[in-house]
């Protein structure tokens, strides 16, 4: 019997992110027109909300994290509890290697970002990761995801692809076609035969972001605790 790949998105964002206003049950509405099978919800810095929102949509949502290091940031799979920002890359990997997850780097050439990395900084915990970003759908031109593939390739890692959804029209954009899996190790080892799908968003949609964080900034919208 021939196996069905999952269409899987590994980088999203909910209304807990501060720069993203996107709820739970939209989500979950877009992902059943847009035939997404899991969701990776990558919010910054905690993984509060993906805690929650597994608890609405067990079937649908990976819970993840984006989280900001001294040096850059890096992405989370199949964790248990948040990793804090702020911390040393080696920090962040202990803690996250402690909870048994799937760690990827996020959008590592875009210097338009934050949470770039120096080359040196990146060299120096390559090793100790799963993934790097090989595509996500936020970066303005091809030329910093070009450089993510190339190096993932030079240093024989899997990439992980991702939308980077913070708006409604992005939710799905860029997805890897998977074997189904269930666990961290499966999803790891699934990783390696992934086939990607990947669309660049239009440039606007960093727009979305600064009005969700003004709307935060000016108190129109709380925070969820």
């Amino acid at each position: 019997m021939t196996q069905t790949n999952w269409n899987v998105e590994l980088h999203s964002h909910t209304h807990w992110s501060t720069d993203c206003l996107t709820r739970f049950e939209e989500i979950i509405a877009i992902c059943e027109r847009r035939g997404v099978d899991k969701i990776a919800i990558t919010d910054h810095n905690t993984a509060d909300g993906a805690l929650a929102f597994q608890q609405i949509a067990p079937q649908l949502v990976i819970v993840g994290e984006e989280i900001f290091t001294t040096k850059g940031e890096l992405l989370a799979y199949f964790l248990t509890e948040t990793v804090p920002s702020g911390l040393t890359p080696d920090e962040t990997i202990k803690r996250l290697r402690d909870q048994g997850a799937v760690i990827s780097v996020s959008h590592p050439f875009d210097n338009n970002r934050k949470g770039a990395w120096k080359q040196e900084d990146l060299d120096a915990i390559i090793h100790q990761v799963d993934a790097i970003e090989t595509f996500n759908a936020r970066c303005l031109t091809a030329a910093e995801n070009e450089a993510a593939q190339a190096y993932a390739h030079a240093n024989d890692l899997r990439g992980t692809i991702g939308s980077d959804a913070h708006t409604p029209m992005e939710y799905g954009k860029a997805t890897q076609r998977m074997a189904p899996f269930t666990t961290a190790e499966e999803f790891r080892q699934a990783l390696t035969d992934a086939q990607p799908v990947t669309a660049l968003s239009p440039f606007y949609v960093h727009f979305g972001s600064k009005f969700a964080k003004w709307t935060r900034d000016m108190g129109l919208i709380e925070q969820p605790r």
